[in-house]
């Protein structure tokens, strides 16, 4: 016979909130049992952050891989510009700037204190370059290497001068951190469906006369397993609670000392944080693997249980 839909969600919402009731009557267990979710749910999500941050800092290196084009000695102007107008209609190109061999035999003049080394000199020694900023935004460390040797082709370039190795290096690094979270988010994930998987399947245990009743009066599987699958629900939501809570006591402990560091070397990178979309991914996820590692145990482990 078939229920109506305000029945239904009438006997879910009790079953939803007698098995948080039936935890409170054991906080010291039920606090270990999240907390041990917890931290598993915070190591990988504290990962993430790292990447995020990681990659956030490295998105910085823009003005560090501007690519310095110097043209052959005696190239005009004219064709300087007309070399830098083909560059920037480039995809991969986000800017082009033109420094005369004037601007920059004047800026060198200034910067250096050398001026008076120069007055001697009949003609000017430095060439027309043009300086090319990578769209990096859209582009990887690869690419900016390709544009590099794409400039460096041009019958009018001399040099081409860009140091990306380091970020060649770097988001090497990242890709592999990143591989290292995908990882360790999927180990303790199963960790967090054992460790839900072993508390429901005590739990059981320790309810088994109930269970047996139940059983006899005609009770079926999936109505005995309801408050055991949202039991390990809650502690799933716990959990995330928990790490959300570490991952936020972490990021007020780091978030001063790095915005020293940082302005100590000019900069004002602040720590990413989790955001809302993460903080309810992991609440989701949370509760997920919950209801999964519940729903294994439960129906595997009640199936078990008949009346003796």
């Amino acid at each position: 016979m078939s229920i109506s839909p305000r029945v239904w969600a009438s006997r879910h919402a009790q079953t939803l909130v007698g098995s948080l009731g039936r935890l409170y009557q054991q906080p010291f267990s039920t606090f270990m049992t999240i907390a041990v979710i917890g931290i598993a749910l915070a190591m990988p999500a504290g990962l993430h952050l790292f990447v995020v941050n990681g990659t956030n800092l490295g998105g910085r290196w823009d003005s560090a891989v501007d690519i310095a084009v110097y043209l052959k000695s005696g190239t005009s102007l004219t064709d300087t510009e007309t070399l830098a107008g083909t560059w920037r209609e480039r995809d991969d190109v986000d800017d082009v700037e033109v420094i005369t061999a004037d601007q920059a035999l004047r800026d060198f003049k200034a910067g250096s204190g050398f001026a008076d080394a120069f007055e001697g000199l009949s003609a000017n020694p430095l060439p027309n370059t043009i300086v090319v900023r990578p769209a990096v935004d859209r582009l990887s460390a690869d690419q900016v290497a390709q544009l590099e040797r794409a400039l460096a082709a041009a019958p009018q370039v001399e040099l081409v001068q860009a140091d990306t190795q380091w970020v060649q290096r770097f988001f090497a690094i990242v890709e592999i951190v990143e591989r290292l979270v995908t990882l360790a988010t999927l180990a303790l994930g199963l960790a967090v469906l054992v460790i839900i998987g072993n508390t429901i399947r005590l739990d059981i245990y320790s309810r088994r006369e109930e269970i047996e009743i139940a059983k006899l009066i005609g009770a079926t599987d999936a109505f005995i397993r309801r408050p055991f699958l949202y039991s390990g629900a809650w502690y799933g939501l716990g959990g995330a609670l928990i790490a959300l809570l570490m991952i936020s006591a972490l990021l007020v402990l780091v978030q001063g000392p790095v915005t020293r560091l940082a302005g100590l070397y000019g900069s004002s990178f602040e720590v990413a944080g989790l955001g809302a979309g993460i903080a309810l991914t992991m609440l989701l996820a949370g509760g997920g693997l919950g209801w999964l590692g519940s729903w294994i145990a439960a129906a595997r482990h009640i199936r078990r249980l008949e009346p003796s």
